[in-house]
C-alpha cells in the first residue's frame, strides 16, 4: 500500500513538472526569458534535469547576453549528453566561453564542434594560434551594414571578374555551351568575355541580358577573362590563353599552356587591333591586368621566376607605343609563399587583391592595402561578408561616376551560388532605421512612463533595453532589412509587443506605440478569462499563463490580500455547477499558492455556480456561446493592499 502511495505521489509531481515546463516554453516563445528562467529553474528543483530544460535555461541567458550563466547551463547540458546534443548548443557554448575570455576551453570545444560539423563554414581554416583574429574577421559582418546580393544573370557555370565602364558591366563566363570544347580542369566550356547593361536608380539596380563583348576576334575557342579599360575607354587589357597563329593554343616544352595579357582598341563599337604585350613569355603565365587611377601603371599577376610564391603581383610603367618598363615585384608586404591574384586599384589608390597566403577565413580572401601610399602598410583582410571559407576574389569598387561609391562587386565560389563561381554585388552604404514609439495605458490611452522596452532580434536575443521617462517615449536605432520585436513591460501591467520589419530605406522611421493593459483596477486584479476543459477543474497551461499575472501582482505588493470568486454559466444542474465552480476556485488558489506565496495572501476561494449571472441566460433561455461565455468567469478581488 505504501509503495502504491509513493508511486501516486511521484506521478503527481511528474504531472505538475510537465505542466510547468509547458508554461515555461510558452513564456520562452513569447520572449519572456526572465519568467521562463524562473519556471525552468522550478522544474529543475522538482527533479526534471532533462536536456530540454538545461538547454532552454542556457538559451534564456544567452539571448539576454548573460554569458556566464549561459555557459554554466550549456556546460550542464553537455555534461548530461555531449554526444547526442544538437551541435548548435556546442557552438553557443563556445561563443559564451569566448565572451568570458576562456579561449583555451573554447578552443577544445571548437575541435569537438569541427569533428561533428565538418561542413560548417564557421570551422573553415580554423587555426587555434590565430583564434582571436579569426573570430574578428568572421564577425565583421555584424559591425558593418553590407548588403550582398547574387547577380540575377549568374549561370550554372563559372561567372566572375566584373568591371564597369560607361554603364556596361564586363565579366568572364563559361556559359557558352555552343562551344564544344571543354576545359579539362572543371569540365566546363572555356571562358569568354561578356557585357551586360547596368541601369542604376536611386534605390535599385537593374541588369540587361548578357551578350558577347562586341568583337569578332577577341573571344576565341580558349580562355579570355579579367579585363581593365583605360579612362578614355579606347584601350582594353585582358587575359587570354597563349593562342598562336590560326587560333591554335601554344604549349611549352612540358606541355603546359600559359596565360598572357593582350590589349585591344575600340574602333567604332568593335574591340579590334588585338596585340600581345611584351611582358609575356612562353614559359610562365601573365594575367589579371589592373590599371592605376591615372593609367600610367599596369598591375598584373605572374608565376615567373624570382617571385616569392606560387603567383605574385607585379607592376610595370606604361611608356607608350606598346612599350613597358621592366616588371617590379610588389614585395613581401603584398606577396607571400602562396597565391596573390586579381589586383584592383581604387581611385584613391587603395590597393585590393586576393590571397591565400595572408591570414584568411579559407582559401582566397580579399584584402586591401595602402602600399601605394605607404611602403610599410600591412594588408587588411576585409572580413565577412566579402570573405568566406571559400574562394573570394575579383573585387571591384564603383568609380566616382557611379551614384553609389560604396558599392561594387566581387566573385566567390561560396556554396549558396548558382554555379561554380558567381558574381555578387555589395552595397556598403550605411543603412540605419529607427523604431520609436510611446508607451501608453491601454484603458485610457494616457502616456505610461517607467516602462521597460526591449528590442529583440529575429533569433530571440535581447539586443537593447530602454526605460521610458515621463513622456513615455522610446527609440532604437536598427539595421535595414531585418525583423525585430519590441516588448514593453511594467509592474502591474500586461506586456505588449509589436513586430517590425525594416526595409532598405536609410533613415526611415517606424512608429510602434505600445499599449499595456493594467492588471489592477479599483479593487480587482483583472486578467484574461481562465479556461477549463469541459467538466474539469484542473488548471490548463493557458490558464497558468494568465494566472502568472496574478502571481506577479501579489509579489509586487507583499501586503496585498485577495479573494477568488469563480462562476459558471447556467448549462447543467444548478447544484453540480455550484460544486464545479467551487473546485475551480480552489484549484486556482492552489496554483497561485504553489508559486511560493503564503496561504494568508488569499482569504478565500469560493465558487458561486450560476447564482450570479451577468445576463439573461438563465435555465431554459436560448443563448449564444459568446453570451454563455460571459458568465463563465473568475474574479480576483483585492481586500487589502
Amino acid at each position: 500500500m505504501k509503495s502504491k502511495f509513493l508511486i501516486l505521489i511521484f506521478a503527481l509531481i511528474s504531472t505538475v513538472s510537465i505542466a510547468q515546463e509547458k508554461l515555461a516554453d510558452k513564456f520562452f516563445s513569447n520572449y519572456g526569458y526572465i519568467k521562463a528562467t524562473e519556471l525552468y529553474e522550478e522544474v529543475l528543483k522538482k527533479g526534471d534535469t532533462s536536456l530540454h530544460v538545461l538547454t532552454r535555461l542556457g538559451d534564456c541567458y544567452y539571448n539576454n547576453s548573460k554569458s556566464e550563466k549561459a555557459a554554466f547551463w550549456y556546460s550542464k547540458a553537455l555534461a548530461y549528453d555531449e554526444k547526442d546534443i544538437n551541435p548548435e548548443y556546442i557552438y553557443k557554448y563556445i561563443q559564451s566561453l569566448r565572451s568570458l575570455g576562456e579561449y583555451k576551453e573554447a578552443d577544445s570545444w571548437m575541435k569537438k564542434f569541427m569533428a561533428i560539423q565538418n561542413n560548417d563554414t564557421r570551422t573553415e581554416d580554423y587555426n587555434p594560434e590565430n583564434i582571436a583574429k579569426f573570430n574578428e574577421l568572421a564577425e565583421t559582418e555584424k559591425n558593418n551594414v553590407v548588403k550582398v546580393v547574387s547577380l540575377p544573370f549568374n549561370s550554372k557555370y563559372s561567372d566572375f571578374g566584373s568591371y564597369i565602364h560607361n554603364g556596361q558591366l564586363y565579366f568572364a563566363s563559361s556559359r557558352n555551351t555552343d562551344e564544344k570544347k571543354l576545359y579539362s580542369w572543371n569540365q566546363e566550356p572555356f571562358l569568354d568575355i561578356y557585357q551586360v547593361k547596368v541601369d542604376k536608380e536611386v534605390d535599385s539596380v537593374t541588369y540587361g541580358t548578357p551578350d558577347f563583348i562586341p568583337s569578332e576576334k577577341l573571344n576565341t575557342e580558349y580562355h579570355e577573362a579579367s579585363i581593365a579599360i583605360t579612362n578614355d575607354g579606347n584601350t582594353m587589357y585582358f587575359t587570354r590563353d597563349n593562342v598562336g597563329k590560326k587560333n591554335k593554343i601554344q604549349y611549352d616544352k612540358k606541355g603546359t599552356t600559359h596565360l598572357k595579357i593582350y590589349k585591344a582598341t575600340l574602333v567604332g563599337e568593335q574591340w579590334t587591333n588585338i596585340m600581345e604585350l611584351p611582358i609575356n613569355d612562353e614559359v610562365f603565365s601573365t594575367g589579371h591586368p589592373a590599371l592605376s587611377p591615372d593609367n600610367k601603371q599596369l598591375y598584373f599577376v605572374s608565376d615567373r621566376e624570382g617571385g616569392l610564391g606560387e603567383t605574385d603581383i607585379y607592376v610595370v610603367d606604361i611608356e607608350g607605343s606598346n612599350t613597358y618598363s621592366q616588371p617590379r615585384n610588389l614585395g613581401e608586404k603584398i606577396n607571400t609563399e602562396g597565391r596573390e591574384m586579381f589586383p584592383f586599384i581604387e581611385k584613391d589608390s587603395t590597393f585590393y587583391f586576393s590571397s591565400d597566403g595572408h591570414l584568411n577565413l579559407g582559401f582566397l580572401d580579399i584584402f586591401k592595402s595602402n602600399l601605394l601610399k605607404d611602403e610599410s602598410a600591412e594588408p587588411v583582410n576585409l572580413g565577412a561578408p566579402y570573405n568566406s571559407g571559400y574562394d573570394d576574389f575579383a573585387y571591384f569598387k564603383n568609380a566616382s561616376e557611379e551614384k553609389n561609391e560604396n558599392s561594387g562587386y566581387f566573385s566567390s565560389n561560396r556554396p549558396d551560388g548558382q554555379g561554380s563561381d558567381d558574381i555578387y554585388a555589395f552595397d556598403a552604404s550605411f543603412c540605419e532605421q529607427t523604431i520609436k514609439g510611446i508607451t501608453r495605458n491601454s484603458n485610457d490611452n494616457e502616456i505610461l512612463p517607467g516602462v521597460t522596452v526591449k528590442l529583440i532580434n529575429e533569433v530571440g536575443k535581447v539586443i537593447s533595453t530602454k526605460e521610458t521617462a515621463e513622456d513615455g517615449a522610446y527609440e532604437f536605432k536598427v539595421d535595414c532589412n531585418k525583423t525585430y520585436t519590441v516588448v514593453g513591460s511594467k509592474e502591474d501591467f500586461k506586456d505588449d509587443q509589436k513586430k517590425v520589419t525594416t526595409d532598405n530605406k536609410h533613415e526611415k522611421v517606424t512608429e510602434a506605440d505600445l499599449y499595456l493593459e493594467p492588471l489592477v483596477r479599483i479593487n480587482q486584479i483583472v486578467i484574461n478569462p481562465i479556461f477549463f476543459d469541459f467538466d474539469k477543474s484542473n488548471i490548463r497551461t493557458d490558464a497558468q499563463y494568465e494566472l502568472e499575472n496574478v502571481v506577479d501582482v501579489l509579489r509586487a505588493h507583499p501586503e496585498m490580500v485577495i479573494k477568488i470568486e469563480s462562476h459558471t454559466d447556467s448549462r447543467g444542474r444548478d447544484a453540480y455547477n455550484l460544486k464545479l465552480s467551487d473546485r475551480r476556485a480552489k484549484s486556482t488558489m492552489e496554483y497561485i499558492l504553489s508559486r511560493g506565496l503564503a496561504k494568508d495572501r488569499i482569504e478565500s476561494a469560493i465558487g458561486y455556480g450560476e447564482t450570479q449571472l451577468l445576463n439573461k441566460c438563465a435555465n431554459g433561455v436560448k443563448c449564444s456561446e459568446e453570451e454563455h461565455q460571459l458568465n463563465r468567469r473568475s474574479y480576483f478581488y483585492i481586500l487589502k493592499e
